[in-house]
Formats: C-alpha cells, sequence, structure tokens
C-alpha cells in the first residue's frame, strides 16, 4: 500500500516527458506516475525528424527517453494506449488499444499533453492514399518508405515543417515541388527580402515552387493513389505523394469531452492549471495561455519547469509567456528571426539593413526606443542567440548603436575579433535556448563530472539535445573548459574491433616497418585471431583500411588485395538498390564529343539500359546495367572509367570559361581537363571532387569541392576542404598563383599530403580540421621543397595505373582484380 499521489499524464511528447524530469529533480517519491501515450514509442525528439527524413540521423538516435528511463525513475508507460475518457468526478481515465482492450488509472493530478494535430486542407481526395501529414514517426517512415518508389512529390505549405519537409524528400531522391498560398515563404518567420533568398538557395538545391497558388483537388490514379495536384487556375503538377503541412491544432478533442473550456486550446493560467479543474493541468502545443498556443519548443520546456514546480508543491513558479525565436533545420542554409522583425508603419520603429545578395546574406535589425525588438537574419547567423539575448534582456544599445549590425565579436566590451566566443561568454548567458541551459551550468558539469565528449555534455546537461542549434558553441564551451585535459587526453578510438590501434598507429606501422600485405600487418600488430591456432582475417572495417594504407605508403610494391575492397570497388561500378549496377564513363572536364554520345547510346539500345541520366559532375549515368554485362558494356563504350563507385578523383566540374563565355577571365575546361587527366587514377582516403570555374562568378560551384580552383585577372585562386554532401562545408581560401602550372602543383601535392596523412574513409575537410589549416599550409607553401616532393611522389604513385575497365583488353589489370570482378 503506498501513500504516494496518483499522477497521470495523457500524452508522451516532448513537452510532458520534460515536466516529468523537472518534477523528478525536485522530489522523486511524492508521486506514482503513469504515462499514456498513443504512439508505440518512448518519448522522442520531434524536431529532428526532418534530418530523419533526410538520412542524416536515424529514428534510434533521436530517442531522448528510452524506455530503461521511464523503470529507472519507477513511472508506468502505456505506449500504444489512446485515452478516450476521462471521469473527472471518480478521478479515473479509460485508454483503448488497437484490439480494443481497456485501461483505466486512476489520479489525484492529471496532465494533458495531448500535443496538437495537423490541419489537412479541406479539398477533394484528400482521404487518397498517398497524402500524409508530417507530425511524427509513423509519417516520416511513410514518406521514407515512398521515396523508394515514386519519384513525384508535392509539399503544400511553405513553412518552417514544409521546407524541411521538402528538403528531406529530395534527399531521399524524389522531385518536390512546393505549393505556398503566400506571397514568400515562412512570412511568419521572415520578411520578403530574406523570404526571396531562401526560395533561390532552395532552387539551386532542385526544390520547384508553386507561389501563390491555391489547391483545388488531389487527383487519382486508377488504382485510388494521389496522381497530381489541380489548380484553381486550371493548371496541375504530378504527385504521387502529397504532403500537407499547413499549420497544426492544438489537441482538445479529449479536453472537449471532459467539458473543459477550450479556446484556441486548453485554457490554462500562469501555473499551467486548467481554468475548469485546479486538478487538471495542460502542457505543450495543446495549452492556451494568455491567448497563446506555442509551437517551438523552447517556451514548452518552461511551460514544464513551472509546471513541476507546482506538481512538487512549492507554489512559486509563473509562466508569463515566450519570447520564442526560429530557426530552419535544412542543411547549409542558415536563418534566424525573433521578436518584432516586420517593424511597423507608424514611424515608432527603426530598421538597420545590410544586404549582399551576390553572398546570400541578408540582416535587419528593428529598433524602438534604443532598444532592440526584432532580428532577421539570413545566411549569417552566428550572432543570432546574442540578438536574442539583447531583445530577451531589453537593454538599450545606443551605446553599441553603429556596431550593432557587426556582430557580438566587434563590440568592444564584449571580446575581440578571432577570440573564442565561449571564452567571451559570461556565466549567466543562455547557450541552449531550447533546454535553457547557461554556459556556468555547462562549465560546472564538465569540471565536476569529468566530461570530455559532446554526448556526455548533452546527456548531463541537455544542452544541444533538442534542435541542434547550438552544437557548435557547446563544442568550443567543451574545449575551452576541458583545457588542456581535453586536447592532451583524448580517447582513443580503435580501427575497428579486431584490434586496439587507431587509425594513426596502423598507418605509421605500415609505413615505418615497410609491411606489404595484410597478413604482415596482422601478424606485427598482433591482431585479433578468429581461434587461437588460426590465423588473423580482419573484418569489413580494417580491410579495406589496411589495403589502402598499404598502397598509399608503398606505391608499385604494396600490391592491391581486390577481396579487401568494398563491393562497389570489387565490382568497379555502382550497386543499385534493385541489384543492378551504374556505369560511368569519364568525360574529361565535363566535355564530351558526338562520337562518345553515339558510343554511349548504342550500348544503351544494345543492353536495354533503362535509364540514362546527367549527373551533377556534368557526366552521363547508365543506371540499371545487369553485372553480367557490365564486362562488356566497358568494351562497347570504349571510354575510361568514371570511377563514380572508387575512393578516388570523380569528377572535376568545370564552366565554358574564357574560351565561349564573355565573362570568362581563365580557360577553366582545359584547367578542369588537365587536372583530371593528371590524377583521375588516384587511389584516395574517400571520394575526392574538383571544380574549376573561369570567373569569380564561379559557376562550377568550386567552393563546396575538396580542390576548388577560381579564374581571376591576374591568375588562379585555390581553395580547399569543401564538401557538398549532408552537411555542407564550405571551402577555405588556400593559395593564389599566376600560372596553370602552379595550379596542378599546389592541387597534387594538396593531393598527395591527404593520401599520406588522410585516415580511410575521411573526407579532406576532416582531415584539414583535424590537422589544422596552418600546418597544410606549413607543409605546402611555406615548404617548397617539400611541395616538390610531394607531387613528384603522386606522380610517380599514378604512373603507369590501369584503367580497371578501359584497359582490362591491353591485359594491364592484375589477375586477382578480373577474379574479383566476375566473382
Amino acid at each position: 500500500m503506498t501513500n504516494k499521489l496518483k499522477l497521470v499524464m495523457v500524452g508522451n511528447g516532448m513537452a510532458g516527458v520534460r515536466t516529468l524530469e523537472e518534477l523528478i529533480k525536485l522530489t522523486p517519491d511524492l508521486y506514482d506516475i503513469t504515462v499514456f501515450g498513443s504512439e508505440p514509442h518512448p518519448n522522442y525528439n520531434r524536431i529532428l525528424l526532418s534530418p530523419v527524413l533526410a538520412g542524416e540521423q536515424t529514428l534510434d538516435e533521436i530517442i531522448l527517453n528510452p524506455r530503461d528511463w521511464y523503470s529507472d525513475n519507477h513511472i508506468t508507460l502505456h505506449t500504444s494506449w489512446t485515452v478516450t475518457e476521462v471521469d473527472r468526478v471518480k478521478r479515473v481515465v479509460h485508454a483503448t488499444n488497437a484490439a480494443g482492450e481497456v485501461k483505466s488509472a486512476a489520479y489525484d493530478r492529471l496532465i494533458l499533453a495531448t500535443g496538437s494535430n495537423p490541419f489537412m486542407l479541406p479539398v477533394p481526395g484528400r482521404e487518397l492514399d498517398g497524402v500524409l501529414a508530417y507530425r511524427d514517426i509513423a509519417d516520416t517512415q511513410a514518406m521514407i518508405d515512398a521515396a523508394t518508389k515514386y519519384k513525384h512529390a508535392v509539399v503544400i505549405g511553405g513553412g518552417l515543417l514544409g521546407l524541411e519537409a521538402a528538403n528531406g524528400l529530395i534527399k531521399r531522391g524524389m522531385r518536390v515541388t512546393v505549393v505556398h498560398v503566400g506571397e514568400w515563404l515562412m512570412e511568419r518567420q521572415l520578411d520578403k527580402v530574406a523570404g526571396g533568398l531562401l526560395q533561390r538557395s532552395l532552387e539551386e538545391r532542385g526544390m520547384q515552387f508553386r507561389m501563390g497558388a491555391h489547391t483545388q483537388e488531389l487527383q487519382a490514379d486508377k488504382n485510388g493513389r494521389v496522381a497530381s495536384v489541380l489548380f484553381k487556375d486550371g493548371s496541375h503538377v504530378p504527385a504521387e505523394l502529397v504532403v500537407m503541412a499547413v499549420g497544426i491544432r492544438p489537441n482538445t478533442v479529449l479536453a472537449e469531452k471532459m467539458h473543459l473550456h477550450c479556446e484556441r486550446g486548453i485554457v490554462v493560467s500562469d501555473t499551467l492549471q486548467t481554468v475548469t479543474d485546479p486538478r487538471i493541468y495542460a502542457v505543450g502545443e495543446c495549452a492556451a495561455h494568455r491567448g497563446i498556443a506555442y509551437g517551438l519548443v523552447a517556451p514548452l520546456f518552461e511551460q514544464g519547469k513551472v509546471l513541476a514546480n507546482h506538481l512538487a508543491e512549492f507554489g512559486i513558479g509563473r509562466y508569463t509567456g515566450s519570447l520564442t525565436s526560429t530557426k530552419l533545420k535544412v542543411t547549409g542554409i542558415d536563418l534566424f528571426s525573433a521578436g518584432d522583425f516586420m517593424g511597423s508603419n507608424d514611424g515608432s520603429t527603426e530598421e538597420i539593413v545590410l544586404s549582399d545578395p551576390h553572398e546570400g546574406v541578408y540582416k535587419k535589425l528593428v529598433i524602438r526606443n534604443d532598444q532592440l525588438v526584432g532580428a532577421c537574419l539570413y545566411g549569417d547567423t552566428v550572432d543570432g542567440s546574442w540578438y536574442f539575448k539583447l531583445l530577451r534582456d531589453g537593454r538599450s544599445v545606443a551605446d553599441i548603436r553603429e556596431k550593432l549590425m557587426f556582430g557580438e565579436s566587434n563590440i568592444g566590451d564584449v571580446g575581440h575579433e578571432g577570440h573564442n566566443k565561449a571564452a567571451s561568454m559570461p556565466d549567466d548567458a543562455e547557450v541552449c535556448g531550447c533546454n535553457g541551459v547557461k554556459k556556468g551550468a555547462i562549465c560546472k558539469a564538465i569540471k565536476d563530472k569529468g566530461l570530455f565528449t559532446l554526448d556526455e555534455v548533452r546527456k548531463h546537461t541537455k544542452a544541444s539535445a533538442s534542435c541542434g542549434s547550438c552544437t557548435g558553441l557547446v563544442e568550443q564551451i567543451l574545449m575551452f573548459t576541458a583545457g588542456g585535459d581535453y586536447s592532451a587526453t583524448p580517447k582513443k578510438k580503435a580501427i575497428c574491433g579486431c584490434t586496439d590501434h587507431s587509425h594513426q598507429e596502423v598507418r605509421d606501422a605500415i609505413r615505418d616497418h615497410k609491411l606489404l600485405t595484410n597478413d604482415a600487418v596482422f601478424e606485427f600488430l598482433e591482431w585479433k585471431k578468429p581461434s587461437a591456432d588460426s590465423k588473423a582475417t580482419g573484418c569489413a572495417t580494417c580491410r579495406p583500411a589496411i589495403n589502402y594504407y598499404r598502397m598509399s605508403s608503398w606505391p608499385k610494391e604494396a600490391l592491391d588485395d581486390p577481396q579487401s575492397r568494398l563491393i562497389n570497388e570489387r565490382s568497379h561500378a555502382n550497386i543499385q538498390k534493385d541489384g543492378t549496377y551504374s556505369v560511368i564513363p569519364r568525360m574529361w572536364g565535363g566535355e564530351t564529343t558526338a562520337d562518345e554520345l553515339r558510343r554511349i547510346a548504342d550500348v544503351v539500345d544494345k543492353y536495354n539500359i533503362p535509364t540514362v541520366k546527367v549527373t551533377g559532375g556534368q557526366r552521363i549515368d547508365l543506371l540499371g546495367v545487369k553485372k553480367e554485362d557490365l564486362v562488356n558494356v566497358w568494351k562497347d563504350i570504349g571510354m575510361p572509367c568514371g570511377h563514380a563507385y572508387a575512393k578516388a578523383l570523380r569528377t572535376v566540374k568545370t564552366c565554358v570559361g574564357s574560351e565561349w563565355c564573355r565573362m570568362g577571365t581563365q580557360d577553366s575546361t582545359q584547367m578542369g581537363k588537365d587536372l583530371e587527366k593528371a590524377m583521375w587514377r588516384m587511389y584516395a582516403p574517400h571520394k575526392v571532387k574538383f571544380a574549376v570555374s573561369g570567373c569569380p562568378r564561379n559557376c562550377a560551384e568550386a567552393g563546396i569541392k575538396d580542390v576548388g580552383i577560381i579564374g581571376v585577372d591576374s591568375g588562379w585562386e585555390m581553395y580547399i576542404a569543401g564538401n557538398g554532401g549532408i552537411k555542407t562545408e564550405v571551402a577555405e581560401f588556400f593559395v593564389k598563383v599566376k600560372t596553370s602550372e602552379e595550379v596542378m602543383a599546389y592541387t597534387g601535392a594538396f593531393m598527395q599530403l591527404y593520401r599520406e596523412e588522410g585516415w580511410y574513409l575521411e573526407r579532406t575537410v576532416h582531415y584539414v580540421n583535424r590537422v589544422g589549416m596552418d600546418y597544410v599550409k606549413r607543409k605546402i607553401l611555406d615548404d617548397e621543397a617539400g611541395r616538390k616532393a610531394l607531387w613528384a611522389r603522386l606522380q610517380f604513385a599514378l604512373d603507369g595505373e590501369p584503367d580497371p575497365w578501359f584497359e582490362f583488353d591491353k591485359a594491364q589489370v592484375d589477375t586477382r582484380q578480373f577474379e574479383a570482378i566476375t566473382v
């Protein structure tokens, strides 16, 4: 028999569970807690559904409170149970599951955390198969599944959620059209200028838009699945998947059935008590406080903290509303807005604006009575958190007005340019807005608990555990606070489970002791064996790495072991999800001839290849090649291999340059062809991409490549360590040279340095981040003899290397490699 009070919570989302976390901190033994959740999952981070859709994270990675957390805190969790009725007189809730079973629980206090429901446009066809909302894991998984079967998607709604959904579907390979009734995107979070910049950036990623469009009907195919979207002007777009992201509505169905007062949500007081029944509380998106139902996580967590205070019977907390800010979770696009960023037309506000459309940067600050009241940032949001603090604090900005637009680092009493932001922040500065975590709390946890990794800081403080926008700042604080201990005692990561040795230790052993075979490496480093009387064999993780380290350390002496290559490299083609392969012949600098195009067309007809696609790297991809046809396809094409499958130089993207373009200052096409022909057979730690633009307009997108070359009037500018993948990284300026020969030499030296020192599967951006740009410059720019030696070693390593397909009939390929191809 227990004397504890009974607390029941309806809903298992982020706001409700945060309330329980805060309550357990204050009084872990006051309540017997029961939670009913309609989804089959424990509490997860709904904010991170868009990275899951985009393939950047997995469902397991966004779980906030695993089932063990509930049991460890003596919370009874009922997943897949929906509360359908509450008896307020007897204080009992009744829930049902999919099987129609009924479960009941008595309460002394009841929390309604029912969240919100997506709004579905009341148009004909909304009930069709393939029409979805975007609110939970089930919706996300349905979209992922659809992306594997269908090509055309339409997202209705150009707000925050709609754009995140559209971006994720594009990442999954779908052709996406965003339909938005407004004049510009995200009109509630951005002004017209910023909305236009956002649209332009998304169009460059392949997203299409129908602005000012009114949906009239969703039309079906003969099987009852959505096939197109018809607009009121009579036009239509194909749509095998339609995602409605046009807004949410507080879920008040249960509350209304209980006869609680509802108006734009369940009406609550400053203590989060419902105004109808003081034993019942509401928190999160379902609650209406002072006429506002919040949909962002930071105010919901603030509500949870106040509610926990009252449930713990402290009775001192009050929730008086929240000032909110917005960030878009689309990789590579930075925007921020907060407060009254639109300003007013009555002359009571002033606007400070910085606009550079060419560079995609826009900042607008709105001031009223010498106080910052609104901010809208696009392209450069580094000072967003500082502006937000000025908004909340309401401090006068009269003394810093002339420097306000240029950010915190330019304010004299805060720090100086280049100074680590973490070091200059006061301890009471908020770092994580979602969870209300201040710098002092993070520093204290790092020192008291001996934290050394970002995951450990997240676990103990919640900082960066929600939307993730403060991750970089948390990492700065971690490095700044841990200091020498952090840098002097890194946790060594073994290359795989077969050994305790790291990548660097394996590479050093191969180089220092001239280990030419995998077996020699296994023996020297005492690799783990399957049994006491057997030889070490390695695994799928370490064998490809060792194979690369041997060949890059001892070119022409250490032989390639094809069976230690990944499947695509063994087949010399990219395997597709249906078991067929894609073949990409090389086109030097993206340039081709009529003869090559005829050969490709003949091969497509002869082998019934279903899809021919022009790639982003200016080449032609033949998709759907059967494995048994690979050898003959390559023989008939008669072109060099494009290495689209390999850890090698994939593409050199070029613009037409000065030969054709009236804007061109240098012959970028020839430069790209020269680079590609010099380095196309290069085996590298990871795939490598180059680009050459003939003028600073940079049509070849050289700024996001491993090596980017941009032609200027006086020569060439070289940029390195860019990445256009899941997490876009802008390349850093490296050097300016005058001649094409210098471009070749500097590029080759950097590639060889990366080949010799990069870890297997480490991109150039991660290699440069690990060793530092200053180190790379010392090895290449400051050491002329060293630079020449690096370039010479690369040329030696590549001299005579065969093309595994094009030169196969010349008997220049190791017979073991042919066996690997045909197995």
